[in-house]
């Protein structure tokens, strides 16, 4: 095998280790600076060290708020959502400054409801928010532990109590993120353990009011039905975010973007062909998903440049790194088929 066969060889080796891992989560990378390699004791020549005795975990040190507002206002869009969260740090920063001086404070709920169509950046900024609440002392650890309705509820009496209790615990110290939380309360049978769940939870919530934070998230409508089906959320949740879906100019950016990050550069018309992509299959904002329809053509696209230079007999590292037009057109007519199907 030559070195032209071994390079592209590697580039579809990476092309597939993407597109496993990342389809199922977009929030956390789509804007978020690529991390830098790990040296590894093989790649350095040195012999492995052994292993290290297992150790309690210990919480990540606090970052500093400075950088996470620096981060969060980095991010494409979300331009009501920036506002409200800097207002949120104000706020808790003024109560810790009170706190300090011996001042009184209002008693107030940290707790949050997410609404807003796929793909608009929830999850994201849930795990943002818990490292902004570790920064700002409420939590101990900001970490972030996201379910669902199936990690959650189980099938038989008493099991889901003891199944919610579990996440609870991991989530402890940090953010439990709880994606469709409608699904909860929406099931209708009496064997439905859904109610089961949320008792455990608000429970949880006003036991554990000093390190534990959860937000649910889902649709708008469907939402503000689940908050208003129990007393006990609607006394606990007051704190209402909505996510715009993104412009199209903001998805255009959020392609860009993941081509810096992933070293790929736009040849001549391909960014306009990405943009009247969008555009079309946009028509359809939950359907296409906002940053999550992205992130489905930017890994396509990434496969049909693989198809494209396998049958080059001279490959360079400029081609290596250029997107063209050819490769969002092939990309188009494979994610349509899909769509028919």
């Amino acid at each position: 095998m030559d070195n032209k066969d071994k390079i592209i060889l590697d580039q579809l080796e990476v092309i597939r280790l993407m597109s496993e891992h990342n389809l199922k989560r977009i929030s956390a990378d789509l804007w978020a600076p690529a991390a830098p390699p790990k040296a590894t004791p093989a790649a350095s020549g040195q012999k492995a060290p052994d292993a290290p005795a297992p150790q309690a975990e210990q919480a990540p040190e606090p970052e500093k708020i400075e950088d996470l507002k620096q981060e969060l206002n980095g991010y494409i869009g979300l331009g009501r959502i920036k506002e409200e969260v800097n207002d949120l740090i104000n706020l808790v920063t003024v109560d810790n400054l009170r706190k300090a001086n011996g001042l009184p404070v209002v008693d107030m709920s940290l707790h949050m409801v997410f609404s807003g169509n796929p793909g608009t950046g929830k999850t994201m900024i849930a795990r943002l928010m818990s490292r902004i609440y570790h920064s700002l002392g409420i939590l101990s650890k900001g970490h972030l532990v996201e379910v669902d309705r199936s990690g959650l509820v189980a099938g038989y009496v008493g099991q889901t109590a003891i199944k919610t209790q579990k996440v609870i615990e991991k989530a402890m110290g940090g953010v439990l993120f709880i994606d469709e939380a409608y699904s909860l309360t929406d099931g209708g049978s009496a064997n439905d353990f859904g109610g089961e769940a949320v008792d455990t939870l608000l429970k949880a919530m006003e036991d554990n009011r000093e390190d534990l934070v959860v937000i649910v998230a889902g649709y708008d409508d469907l939402m503000e039905a689940f908050i208003h089906s129990n007393p006990g959320l609607e006394s606990r949740f007051n704190r209402y975010l909505h996510f715009e879906d993104y412009s199209l100019d903001e998805m255009v950016d959020i392609f860009q973007m993941q081509c810096e990050k992933a070293h790929y550069v736009l040849g001549p018309d391909a960014r306009e062909a990405v943009r009247a992509y969008i555009d079309e299959e946009n028509d359809d904002t939950v359907g296409f998903g906002n940053a999550r329809g992205v992130r489905n053509l930017f890994e396509r696209v990434l496969v049909e440049q693989a198809n494209r230079l396998a049958q080059d007999t001279d490959v360079t590292r400029e081609k290596l790194m250029t997107i063209t037009a050819q490769d969002v057109f092939a990309a188009q007519d494979i994610l349509e088929k899909k769509g028919a199907q």
